[in-house]
Parts: C-alpha cells; structure tokens; sequence
C-alpha cells in the first residue's frame, strides 16, 4: 500500500492487495487479498472488495455496497448503497462454481443506483445511468438510462448525468449544452462542454 492511504481501525485489508494514494475506506470494511483499488477512491460503510476485484482512480463505493470476484470497475465509476453484483448464473451452495465466475465491467465514469442488482456477465457501458432498484440482465450501452426490473433502456444522459433531449439522431444536453450523435442506438459525443 502507498502512502497516503486511510484504512478505519474497524475495516481489514487482507494481503497482498494495492490500495492507491488518496484513497479512503470506512468503517467495517474488508477489503480481499489479490484485489486492485485505485487511487482517490472511497469506500463507504460495510463494504466488501472480494478477491482479485480491480477499481480504477475516482471510484466512489457507497455504504453496504457487494462487490464479487469477477468485478472491474473503470475509473470514476459510482455506486450507490446496497448496490450488488453477482459472479455466479446458478448458484448452489453444495456445489462449488469458482471456476465458472463471470466478469462483469463497468466502464469509465457510469454510475448505479442504489439497491441496483448486476447480474454477471454483462458491461456497463461508459457514462451509462442505472436508475435505483434495477435489475441489470444484459450489457447496457454507453450513455444509456436504465430503469426497472429487468433494466431497460429509458433514454440517454449527457457525461454530466442529466437526460439528453434527443430529437432523430442529434442529442443536447440541456443543461451543459454537449452534443452527441445517435446512430442504431449507439450514442457518441460530437462536442462536450468546457465545463466536463
């Protein structure tokens, strides 16, 4: 570990692991051996990093939050409280499956509500929202808004978070005025404000 890293008396990081500069973990955490977390990261109340987890820079974890082995979070990632990946499609607990673990990635800068559930397998695309209380079954494109159970797409949201006004295959963000192009559901920006 480097310096600068604040560890809770109360949490347990397991070794090896590495842990970046600047990053924070809360009380009643355990943090598992072979796991990756970048730096400038927090890590909320009662978290648990399962072994050989990789979180980039900037990854916000709030409180109660699961995440399994299989799990790559990319930098800036958000995740709400109680949010939970899975790494197993049929779990039984008389049978051991680690060795059919399923990745799961969620990419640059996307964030997930709270109470949201990731079935593994799957990628979170960059950018992309995941409304509270989701159940997210299948991959979820970059920009993507999902809402529901199972998680569907909604509609889109701008880097900054706020739902873009899409008319044919131009979207604006109406609150920092970026632009993106819309073509067979892939959205890609065209020109981002200064202020991102």
């Amino acid at each position: 570990m480097k310096q600068g890293v604040t560890i809770h008396p109360s949490s347990y990081v397991d070794e090896p692991c590495q842990i970046g500069e600047g990053t924070k973990i809360w009380h009643f955490c355990h943090v598992m051996k072979d796991s990756v977390i970048g730096r400038n990261c927090s890590i909320g109340q009662n978290v648990v990093v399962s072994p050989g987890v990789t979180l980039g820079d900037g990854v916000r974890v709030q409180n109660n939050v699961s995440i399994y082995t299989g799990v790559t979070c990319e930098d800036d990632v958000f995740l709400g409280p109680s949010c939970v990946f899975t790494n197993v499609l049929n779990p039984r607990a008389f049978i051991s499956r680690k060795s059919e673990f399923k990745p799961t990635r969620i990419c640059r800068g996307a964030s997930i509500g709270a109470n949201v559930t990731v079935v593994c397998g799957v990628t979170i695309g960059e950018y992309a929202l995941i409304g509270a209380g989701s159940v997210i079954t299948r991959d979820v494109p970059a920009y993507g808004l999902i809402k529901g159970t199972p998680g569907r797409l909604t509609g889109y949201v701008c880097r900054c978070g706020v739902k873009l006004a899409v008319h044919q295959e131009q979207a604006v963000c109406p609150s920092c005025g970026s632009q993106y192009h819309l073509e067979d559901g892939v959205l890609s920006p065209v020109s981002l404000s200064e202020e991102q």
